[in-house]
């Protein structure tokens, strides 16, 4: 047990996890890019569906993840030895008034940010597998078909083996982890900041009429009606999918337990991943939409979504024999990305099933570490759990899927940093947001959950993605697997802290006098 506390402040009790410190604010923000590259899936995504409207959605919603990161940043400071980020921040907040109650809290907002991380390994080695076919020129026509998905087998092959190769970096440890993070982020993100700002250096590629009235692939205004719903509804649904790419830059706050000064650290990661994060997720939309087009972006047959960089790079830079160098450069740098943002899903989520673990409400085989220090079993159950999500085998499929547990990890938190402001303001707490920032996160809080009520079973039922078809099955799988928490946590309960419990004294009285006797 871990008493933070200092003088002239309440004393804040909680669980540590227990992981080497041996980290800084560049390991966490660095391995935290995680999040942001999750840019490379959405991005086409939303102007593929949506055209210009894409960019003043996306803009709100990632300015709602930098807020999101401010407050994790405050908690994560109050409880430096806390790991695995977001989710374990809650616990504390309830469990002195509510023991019982705070435990399933724990649980659940743990198993919904595991369920909302763990999937973005296969879905990125699926969007990575997609470059490497184009590059290579593979065939991608033969595979099989779940649930009306097409998964080809050249997928199925780069998938699997690339989340394989990533637990290597991820049993070694944080250090190595972010030696190997750090090489990736800079082979990846300062090309993909330099493609996000490479129209300015290109004007005669650029029409910004594209943006007026930020209008729909059809050519209607934002305010019209799109997919046979209003504007408000398509809004509220394209959020749900959103929110499990634009906010993941909180991703960050799962390695500040294990940085050498949390104090420090934790406002300067936090809040350098949730800026760079708004820049990169705003930015890279309205370049597709000024340089590709919003009619061009709604035929499929003249934009693949799903090697979009690729042809952006090549409308800026035009088409010759040394752009189709820069298009290998391009497509490499997005692979590069995809891979580091699969490392985090691997490292990241494994703290969270860790610290719950230690807390005493997942299973003992989730808390045990590594000769590095690392939750290897955490990792390694993330490996299976990610080989076989690869099956699902489409971005919203798995989008869909997995964000039944993501958005739905934020709410306690958020109402948690109310309670921990409103119950213990005297807590010592080094990075210290404005008192009424409380009611900032209240009011955040109420907004994810009307995106999650609303949004998501709208977004699934609807066929507003680019496939056309409904993701509703995989809004029930998700459900369903979150859910599964419930299980997992009576085990730990019922059986294993019942057969390790010390004897009771009338038990021990009697054992000792058996062993005693002749």
């Amino acid at each position: 047990m871990t008493d933070v506390s200092a003088t002239d402040y309440d004393e804040l009790s909680y669980e540590g996890g227990g992981l080497p410190k041996t980290g800084n604010w560049w390991s966490a923000f660095v391995i935290g890019l995680a999040g942001t590259i999750l840019v490379t899936g959405i991005a086409p995504t939303m102007v593929t569906s949506l055209g210009a409207a894409a960019i003043p959605i996306t803009f709100l919603i990632t300015l709602s993840g930098w807020l999101l990161c401010m407050f994790l940043a405050e908690l994560a400071a109050m409880m430096p030895d806390r790991s695995g980020g977001s989710p374990t921040y809650a616990y504390v907040a309830f469990k002195d008034r509510w023991p019982k109650f705070a435990g399933h809290i724990n649980g659940i907002t743990a198993w919904g940010y595991w369920l909302g991380w763990f999937p973005v390994a296969p879905l990125n080695m699926i969007l990575a597998s997609f470059y490497i076919a184009d590059l290579f020129k593979l065939n991608t026509s033969s595979g099989i078909n779940l649930l009306g998905t097409n998964i080809a087998w050249w997928t199925v092959a780069i998938a699997v083996v690339g989340i394989v190769l990533l637990f290597i970096p991820s049993y070694r440890g944080l250090r190595f982890g972010t030696f190997f993070a750090t090489a990736l982020a800079l082979l990846s993100m300062i090309p993909l900041t330099f493609l996000a700002i490479s129209w300015i250096f290109h004007p005669s590629v650029v029409d910004f009429s594209q943006l007026t009235h930020f209008r729909h692939t059809d050519g209607s205004g934002f305010f019209s009606s799109l997919y046979g719903h209003g504007w408000l509804t398509i809004s509220v649904a394209f959020s749900f999918l959103l929110t499990w790419n634009v906010i993941a830059m909180e991703a960050a706050a799962c390695y500040i337990g294990e940085t050498r000064d949390p104090d420090r650290d934790a406002k300067i990661a936090m809040n350098l991943e949730g800026g760079y994060g708004v820049f990169i997720y705003t930015m890279i939309p309205i370049a597709f939409v000024i340089v590709l087009g919003v009619h061009a972006l709604g035929n499929t047959a003249l934009v693949d979504p799903k090697t979009m960089f690729v042809h952006f790079a090549s409308a800026v830079f035009g088409t010759s024999s040394a752009s189709t160098v820069l298009d290998w450069l391009v497509a490499w740098m997005l692979i590069l990305a995809l891979i580091l943002s699969a490392l985090n899903a691997i490292t990241g989520t494994a703290r969270s099933l860790h610290q719950m673990s230690a807390d005493g409400h997942f299973p003992k085989f989730f808390s045990r570490t590594n000769s590095h220090g690392v939750p290897g079993h955490s990792m390694a159950f993330n490996v299976v759990c990610a080989i076989i999500v690869v099956f699902m085998g489409g971005a919203v499929q798995i989008y869909t899927f997995s964000n039944v547990g993501y958005l739905f990890s934020f709410i306690p938190v958020l109402i948690g940093y109310y309670c921990l402001r409103q119950w213990r303001p005297n807590v010592r707490r080094p990075y210290r947001l404005p008192e009424w920032m409380k009611y900032a996160a209240l009011a955040l809080a109420f907004v994810y959950a009307v995106i999650y009520i609303w949004g998501g079973p709208m977004y699934a039922s609807c066929t507003c993605s680019q496939a056309g078809k409904s993701t509703l099955p995989y809004y029930f799988i998700g459900l369903g697997v979150l859910l599964a928490y419930l299980p997992l946590y009576w085990y730990r309960k019922r059986v294993e802290d019942k057969r390790d419990a010390p004897p009771a004294p009338e038990q021990a009285a009697m054992m000792a006098a058996t062993s005693n006797s002749p």
